[in-house]
């Protein structure tokens, strides 16, 4: 899989996600819960944005010295007799882990919840290895795998886009399930798969939520405990995090932590928040081999660039949670692991704009995103800020000459008495053609009704899925009503 999830168009994807009625059902209903759930959260912390404030001088400090940061860590993890890999792609990442899983001569790999371990393609790499037994732990992403490794829809909520019927469907067919759609029976089925690989686990795979530069740890956030039978039960570790995920010291870790679990779940914390490492010598469990995989992998591209900010990001995904573009199209029409605004922005930066340039026109800049971000990125400025790049150093879209061309021709009708008053009094008349009094389709002639059912060009992805109302009649416009108004006062 890696960054990419399809190889369909963004204008295929998005058609294809439209017809998905359960799945934009089921991505409306989590945002509306989400909202209440995240808001109560954050209400209860007090001063939200004073704590947003802190989380994001942390981020951009840790960012300013990353490879302090990053040398210290490293350091720290040697001392305690784990090992250090920096990957500047994601084929040596892929590279390390296969080499240690084979040195191991490894059977059984367990892995918890990453968004790196998939966007570096670790899955994959494990089944072409063969004789290996690969399980996917967190209980969404044992999902997508049974389904034959599905694309995650979302963030924190991979499995989104599934409901019971189709899981149970999927346990049926390919786990020998023959009970029921409820949810609790579906997660025992799971649970009894699971806790069978774990016992006999050789190696453990997870991410990293934040890695601790003062002690050479890595930290965990999880609801379900499975990462933490992931580092504990394997004898070898093995961690891959982006190099960005780095704080100075538990103390950040704590403050970051708890802007996670408030923004990604609505939660005070998680279950579960795991500090571990190398395993010490009066520990009774733990990895006795840890590695941990320091992943690029075109994250320098942002550094000092004007999208430096996106590497703060936590991964919370509350910016998916509030954009209004992701809830009608859902996590798969954006072709990235990283969907919604954060995606949007991320992924041309690592994976370049000929395969995600379309992303950052996916969005309505309505700054909502920017708003809730826990750690202050600003989304729709760095998303303006792709579309400049595209537009003016790339050419890539277009070369400006028709937006320069429109917008004369606006200049022109605006700067003009007479061609202003023209357009305001043929306004009523024009955007009569408009709106549309039945559900919208785009078989047929141009009219209907005489409303426009499919415009040309531009207009086209206005007039497919967008309707407007009846424009009031021209003596009912603001300007007369304004006229009006100016004249019965003058009267009295």
């Amino acid at each position: 899989m890696g960054l990419s999830t399809s190889t369909k168009t963004f204008a295929e994807r998005v058609e294809d996600s439209k017809k998905d009625e359960f799945a934009r059902k089921a991505v409306a209903k989590a945002q509306d819960a989400q909202w209440d759930k995240r808001e109560t959260a954050r209400e209860e912390l007090g001063n939200w944005q004073e704590w947003r404030d802190i989380a994001e001088s942390i981020r951009q400090h840790t960012l300013t010295h990353l490879p302090h940061y990053l040398e210290e860590f490293s350091d720290n993890v040697a001392k305690r007799g784990g090992h250090v890999f920096f990957a500047q792609t994601a084929e040596e990442a892929k590279n390390y882990v296969r080499d240690v899983i084979v040195e191991k001569n490894a059977k059984n790999v367990v892995k918890s919840k990453s968004m790196v371990t998939t966007e570096v393609d670790i899955d994959p790499m494990l089944v072409e290895l063969g004789d290996i037994d690969v399980l996917e732990t967190d209980l969404a992403e044992f999902i997508l795998q049974v389904a034959d490794w599905d694309e995650p829809s979302h963030i924190v909520f991979p499995a989104l886009h599934k409901n019971r019927d189709q899981i149970r469907d999927i346990f049926a067919a390919k786990l020998g399930y023959d009970g029921d759609n409820d949810p609790k029976n579906l997660a025992r089925c799971a649970r009894d798969t699971m806790r069978k690989l774990f016992l006999k686990s050789e190696v453990g795979i997870t991410g990293c939520n934040f890695a601790i530069a003062d002690t050479g740890q890595i930290n965990l956030s999880t609801n379900e405990g499975n990462a933490d039978l992931t580092i504990s039960i394997p004898k070898t570790q093995i961690v891959l995090m982006g190099m960005e995920r780095i704080v100075p010291s538990i103390k950040e870790a704590e403050i970051l932590d708890n802007m996670l679990a408030r923004s990604a779940v609505g939660q005070k914390l998680t279950t579960y928040v795991t500090f571990a490492g190398q395993k010490a010598e009066d520990e009774s469990d733990g990895p006795e081999d840890f590695h941990v995989v320091i992943v690029d992998n075109g994250r320098s591209n942002a550094i000092g660039t004007a999208f430096e900010s996106v590497l703060q990001c936590i991964r919370c995904g509350a910016c998916l949670n509030v954009c209004p573009v992701y809830r009608q199209i859902g996590g798969h029409a954006y072709g990235s692991i990283y969907p919604g605004p954060i995606g949007s922005v991320l992924s041309p930066v690592l994976g370049g704009y000929e395969d995600y340039g379309d992303l950052p026109y996916a969005s309505t800049l309505c700054g909502a995103c920017t708003d809730t971000c826990p750690v202050k990125i600003p989304l729709h400025e760095l998303l303006i800020e792709h579309r400049k790049v595209m537009e003016d150093d790339l050419k890539m879209h277009h070369d400006g000459a028709f937006v320069n061309f429109e917008m004369q021709t606006v200049g022109q009708g605006t700067g003009h008495k007479w061609m202003f008053n023209a357009a305001l009094n043929l306004g009523h008349t024009g955007m009569a053609m408009l709106p549309k009094n039945k559900e919208v389709t785009v078989e047929g002639s141009l009219f209907e009704n005489g409303a426009i059912k499919k415009a040309p060009a531009l207009a086209k992805g206005w007039t497919d899925v967008r309707d407007l109302p009846v424009a009031p009649k021209h003596k009912d416009q603001f300007r007369q009503w304004y006229k009006k108004h100016q004249a019965e006062k003058g009267e009295k």
